[in-house]
């Protein structure tokens, strides 16, 4: 059920650090000394059929991905587009592109898994992919063809970020890599500290500014680096720890933080959500919530989906909680995207749910197959990459 009573606010924390701090999330799956942590589990709340539904996309094309991968668990793809072209690739090495009308342009097969899904420049025509074993291939996106191809050492596990002639990926031994985007070179490298206990997560680079790379660390720090260089600018443990234990107190960065209007927005797997004025550096609001998936930011407020599958928003200003939702508890839901005037939510079972960003209330659905991860919208254009392999494009209804 959706409750559009506040909640009371958490106190608030954080000190200003180079004035700009930011909080970071973390995902549920833990590799820690070669054993994984198994989390609480509780049943996926049942679906209610809708009184009535507003129809909010039409379906593009839908098309599936044989996949023989056995990384399914630790991938959340996510699908390259530039609004003309999409670009996919599978957990067992094929990469795929297609126009909007579903025709395939061109396949490959790098015959080795690939993991965190593509990165698309549409201005370079470049799509870049890593693998199991630590390749970073770059694709000329008109026809197929590799650019080049270099190997870095660390597993890279979320999709690069391409920018100002560098392609910038963070592996998970703590190590940020920025690569010449014409050739593949190595030109930097930033070290983080790793803890001996750490999640396995999946943290994409993102642009603080035309300069600045962010990039969360299994250290719980966000790093501001610069993007031609690598020279660090600024770093501040953002996340909270707490409990007893050393798997209780992880704080690794997973999220992608939300850069949007001089607001800096993250939320982490310790609970906290986080908003600070990149202006002043000051921190605006620290809220309760924990999700291991980044934001969607509207005009009035931010929506986030917990680790237990409440939806909830806030005031974008104050902080001040607005409604949450409880109807998709349990149903792993994925990062939350704004289309339209709606936030597009998917679950395990394939199914995109829409609501409504003023109380919450599910006022739509649609079908995809397999458990949806990541969410991506662009110019009017929903995407997803189930981990079955199914990928659907949806463009917003007239």
């Amino acid at each position: 059920m959706y409750n559009n009573k506040p909640q009371s606010t958490a106190a608030s924390v954080i000190a200003q650090a180079s004035k700009i701090t930011i909080l970071c999330a973390s995902i549920a799956l833990v590799a820690a000394c070669g054993k994984t942590i198994k989390p609480e589990e509780h049943k996926p709340t049942k679906l209610v059929q809708l009184e009535q539904s507003v129809k909010v996309v039409d379906p593009v094309f839908q098309t599936s991905l044989s996949d023989r991968s056995k990384l399914a668990d630790v991938n959340r793809f996510e699908v390259g587009f530039d609004g003309k072209q999409v670009v996919v690739a599978s957990g067992s090495g094929k990469v795929a592109s297609y126009d909007l009308n579903g025709q395939a342009l061109w396949s490959t097969d790098l015959k080795e898994d690939i993991l965190g899904g593509v990165a698309f420049d549409g201005n370079s025509q470049t799509a870049v992919v890593t693998t199991k074993s630590a390749r970073v291939v770059a694709f000329d996106t008109s026809n197929g063809n590799v650019k080049w191809e270099n190997k870095i050492k660390g597993t890279v596990l979320a999709p690069a970020l391409i920018h100002n002639n560098r392609v910038v990926l963070s592996a998970n031994d703590g190590v940020m890599h920025g690569l010449s985007l014409q050739t593949g070179e190595s030109i930097w490298q930033f070290t983080t500290q790793t803890p001996s206990i750490s999640v396995r997560g999946s943290a994409k680079p993102t642009l603080l500014d035309n300069q600045t790379a962010l990039l969360g660390g299994a250290d719980g720090r966000l790093h501001a680096v610069d993007i031609e260089s690598g020279v660090p600018k600024w770093n501040r443990r953002v996340g909270i720890p707490s409990g007893a234990s050393e798997i209780q107190r992880m704080t690794d960065v997973d999220g992608t933080p939300t850069v949007n209007q001089g607001q800096l927005l993250a939320v982490s797997y310790s609970g906290q959500l986080l908003s600070a004025d990149l202006a002043s550096g000051q921190v605006t609001f620290l809220q309760e919530a924990a999700s291991k998936n980044s934001l969607a930011v509207t005009n009035q407020a931010v929506i986030t989906t917990t680790l237990d599958g409440t939806v909830k928003a806030f005031d974008r200003q104050t902080g001040e909680p607005l409604w949450e939702n409880k109807d998709l508890a349990y149903r792993q839901l994925s990062n939350p995207e704004l289309i339209g005037n709606y936030i597009a939510i998917g679950d395990l079972d394939g199914v995109i749910h829409f609501l409504s960003p003023e109380d919450g209330r599910i006022i739509s659905r649609t079908q995809s197959k397999g458990p949806v991860t990541k969410l991506t919208s662009q110019g009017g254009y929903l995407l997803t990459q189930t981990k079955s392999g199914q990928v659907s494009v949806w463009r917003l209804a007239r």
